[in-house]
């Protein structure tokens, strides 16, 4: 056993330990470190009667509302819907599959300010849909929760799909044989082992949604305390030279968004043992 690890170590593909962690370590620091400190440096040259005001407008604490709460509800329609498609995508073969399967990485290769007109197009109320509904979509909040909806999706599915994929069906036909129904078999053998990754699939269409910007901006109408969203805050100070205020907003993005992250991260953690311990 000492001799094979001693020969993996020596024919490993990529250099040693030490060398890749200090690649790792570098390459973190300067794409993720040093941008983040230097928000947080900026902010704090500020005093705390400023940054305070500066965080807690009614205006921003509007902003907050609409972006973490829209956020939020997206990211759970997408989770739901998201498992839904991944599952047919998976299980069946229908004609046009593969369209379908490429049209979910639509958002990924579609410059958001594309998909943010393409949106605002179709909901306006002349657009193809929107004349069609009784209510208002565009300059709305509903209007922000569609396109947070739009760009969060491919998240949700890309997550699941090889996860699915790798489920091996014969776990489906053994609770079968003993006698469960499929609510059973997908509440009770399946649903467990596809949680982590869903989890880590709302995680994801979850951040990405708290910092979109290009394709909300067109159908949100950015009305203040009722469709502006946070990003959009962020660029009007700095269009308006406030560096400072913009910076304060972000750290407190980074701070909510971080900690949210971190309690999802937990939660998966938490599923994976109680997976395991069953």
């Amino acid at each position: 056993m000492f001799l094979s690890r001693t020969l993996l170590r020596r024919h490993s593909v990529l250099p040693g330990f030490d060398l890749t962690l200090g690649f790792t370590l570098l390459y973190m620091s300067l794409v993720v470190l040093l941008p983040l400190s230097a928000a947080f440096l900026k902010a704090f040259t500020m005093t705390w009667p400023a940054f305070w005001e500066a965080v807690a407008s009614p205006r921003v604490l509007a902003s907050y509302r609409l972006t973490f709460g829209a956020s939020l509800a997206a990211a759970l329609l997408n989770a739901v819907f998201g498992l839904i498609i991944t599952w047919v995508l998976v299980r069946y073969e229908f004609p046009g599959k593969r369209i379908v399967d490429a049209l979910v990485d639509l958002p990924f290769a579609l410059p958001t300010a594309v998909a943010g007109i393409a949106l605002t197009a179709i909901w306006a109320q002349n657009g193809w849909v929107g004349q069609l509904l009784p209510f208002k979509v565009s300059f709305t909040p509903v209007g922000v929760f569609i396109a947070l909806v739009f760009i969060g999706l491919p998240f949700v599915v890309r997550t699941l799909q090889p996860v699915l994929e790798d489920l091996s069906k014969e776990l489906e036909e053994a609770a079968a044989t003993l006698g469960a129904s499929r609510r059973q078999t997908f509440q009770h053998v399946i649903f467990p082992i596809l949680t982590p990754a869903l989890l880590t699939g709302f995680a994801l269409a979850f951040a990405r949604a708290l910092g979109e910007y290009g394709s909300v901006i067109f159908i949100a109408g950015n009305l203040p305390m009722v469709s502006e969203i946070t990003p959009l805050l962020i660029i009007t100070k700095l269009e308006q030279y406030d560096v400072p205020g913009a910076t304060a907003i972000a750290v407190v993005m980074l701070v909510a968004s971080f900690l949210m992250l971190l309690a999802i991260n937990a939660l998966q953690a938490w599923s994976r043992r109680r997976q395991g311990g069953h």
